[in-house]
C-alpha cells in the first residue's frame, strides 16, 4: 500500500500518504520502523518483474549514484552522515535501471544500494582495498545484475565517469556482459602513452549532427561532431592494491568532439571506453547512441526528487527509516517513468510490470467505462499492455484523446490517485 500511495500521490510525506487517516499513518510509520523490513529486502523487490521483461533482449543496464539531501540542524542531524563536502547531510542511492537497447523502453529497476555514511574515513582512498571503498558498488551492482538479467540475450552495463576504474574493467565483463563507460582516468596503455594520446593519433573518420536534450544548465540544441575510435590495451595501475588483476585489458575507445560549439556553449567532448568490439564507423556511432541512453537514469533521479516524489522533503527523524523510504520511493519513481513512456505505445510491455492481477482487472472495468463509441475514443493499445493501462490512467487524470499534447506527469499522478481508490473499492466488494 505504501508504494501504491507514493505512485498515486506523488509524495513521500507519510501524513499526506495516509490521506487523513491516523491509523494508516501509524501503519506506514510502524512499517518503516520494523526491524524485519530491511533496505536489502526492499531493494531485492525492485527487480521482481524486470528479469522477466529482459528475457531475450539486449539490455542496457544503466547505473549511477545520487545524493539524497535532507534538512538537518547542528542539534538534530537525524543520524545522517555527510553526502558531500560542506554541511550537506543525507543518504546515497545507487540504482541500476534496465532499458531495452533497441527500443529504449524502460524495463524497470535491476538493483542497487541505499546507504548512510556513518562518519569520516581516516584511511586514504589509495591505501584502502577495493572491498573497503564505496566505488565497489559499481562492481557489486553489476555482479548482482548478471543473475537478475540472466535471461537477457546480451547485457551492456553503462556507467558515468565515476565507474571508470581498472578493477571494474577486469571483474565485470563476461561473454554476454559488456561494459561501457565515459573516461574519467586517462589510463596508461601497455604500448605506452595514454587513451587520450592514442585517440589523438587517429584521424577523424566521420562527422554527424547530434540533437542534445535540454538540461537544467543547457537548452536543447544541435551539435556538429567529429568521430574517432581506436583499439587500446589498458595497463594495470602501478598503485593498485589488487595485484591479482590482469596486467592488461583490451578495450575500444570512441571519441566524439564538437570543434565549433555555439558562442557561450560548452563543447561536447566524450571519450567512451567499451568492451564491445568496434570495427566500423557505424559500430562506433552505435556506442555513442547506447551511452546517450544514460538520460533515463537522470530522469529517474529527477522523478524521485525535484520533478516527482519530492523525496528530500521527508521529515522522518531516523536515518534508518529514511534509507527504507528512499528504497520504496525509488520503485515508485520507476513505475511513474514506465507509465510516462508507455503512453506512446512504442513497446508492448505487460501491465504486470506496474500493476497487480487485481489491479489489471480493475483497469479492464474502467477501460470499458471510459471508451466512447467511435474509433478515436477507444483505447488503441493491446489489452493488458502497459500502454493500455497508461491510456486508462491518463483518462482518469483528466486527459482527453482530442488534446494535442500527450498526458504528462501530473495527469498520471492524478489518474493513479483516482484509480487506487477505485481498485480498493472494487476489492472490498468482491
Amino acid at each position: 500500500m505504501l508504494l501504491e500511495r507514493m505512485v498515486s500521490c506523488a509524495t513521500v510525506c507519510l501524513r499526506r500518504l495516509a490521506q487523513g487517516s491516523w491509523s494508516a499513518q501509524m501503519r506506514f510509520w510502524r512499517f518503516l520502523a520494523n526491524e524485519r523490513v530491511s533496505v536489502d529486502k526492499l531493494i531485492a523487490a525492485w527487480s521482481e518483474q524486470t528479469g522477466l521483461a529482459a528475457a531475450g533482449r539486449h539490455v542496457l543496464a544503466i547505473q549511477d549514484t545520487s545524493e539524497i539531501k535532507f534538512a538537518t540542524t547542528a542539534e538534530a542531524r537525524r543520524g545522517l552522515g555527510r553526502i558531500k563536502k560542506g554541511k550537506a547531510y543525507g543518504v546515497l542511492l545507487h540504482a541500476m535501471m534496465g532499458v531495452d537497447a533497441d527500443s529504449g523502453a524502460v524495463l524497470g529497476l535491476v538493483g542497487g544500494q541505499v546507504w548512510n555514511r556513518p562518519g569520516e574515513v581516516d584511511t586514504p582512498h589509495a591505501k584502502r582495498r577495493l572491498a573497503d571503498k564505496e566505488s565497489m558498488r559499481w562492481i557489486a551492482t553489476a555482479e548482482a545484475a548478471k543473475e537478475t538479467l540472466a535471461a537477457a540475450r546480451l547485457v551492456t552495463v553503462i556507467d558515468d565517469r565515476e565507474g571508470d576504474f581498472y578493477a571494474h574493467w577486469a571483474l565485470t565483463p563476461t561473454d554476454t556482459v559488456h561494459l561501457l563507460t565515459r573516461l574519467m582516468h586517462d589510463h596508461a596503455l601497455l604500448a605506452g602513452g595514454t587513451v587520450r594520446t592514442a585517440l589523438a593519433d587517429q584521424p577523424v573518420v566521420d562527422t554527424a549532427e547530434l540533437e542534445l536534450r535540454e538540461r537544467a544548465d543547457r537548452p536543447p540544441r544541435t551539435a556538429h561532431l567529429e568521430l574517432r575510435f581506436a583499439a587500446v590495451q589498458l595497463k594495470r595501475p602501478k598503485n593498485t592494491l589488487e595485484k591479482d588483476l590482469p596486467k592488461s585489458l583490451p578495450v575500444h575507445a570512441v571519441e566524439v568532439v564538437e570543434p565549433h560549439p555555439p558562442k557561450g556553449s560548452e563543447p561536447v567532448h566524450w571519450i567512451l571506453l567499451t568492451t564491445h568490439r568496434i570495427d566500423s564507423v557505424a559500430e562506433a556511432w552505435q556506442i555513442v547512441a547506447w551511452y546517450r541512453q544514460r538520460w533515463h537514469i537522470e530522469q529517474f533521479f529527477r522523478t524521485l526528487k525535484r520533478r516527482g516524489l519530492q523525496i528530500e522533503d521527508s521529515q522522518l527523524a531516523s536515518a534508518d527509516r529514511l534509507c527504507k523510504l528512499v528504497a520504496i520511493a525509488a520503485k515508485a519513481a520507476a513505475i511513474v517513468m514506465q507509465l510516462l513512456q508507455a503512453r506512446d505505445g512504442r513497446d508492448r510491455q505487460p501491465a504486470s510490470l506496474a500493476f497487480t492481477p487485481h489491479e489489471i482487472t480493475a483497469l479492464a472495468v474502467l477501460n470499458q467505462r471510459l471508451q466512447g463509441k467511435i474509433a478515436r475514443q477507444k483505447n488503441p493499445h493491446p489489452e493488458a499492455s502497459l500502454s493500455w493501462a497508461a491510456w486508462v490512467i491518463a483518462k482518469l487524470g483528466g486527459w482527453h484523446e482530442y488534446e494535442a499534447k500527450p498526458p504528462g506527469p501530473i495527469t498520471f499522478h492524478n489518474g493513479l490517485a483516482f484509480f487506487r481508490a477505485f481498485a480498493a473499492g472494487l476489492a472490498a466488494n468482491l
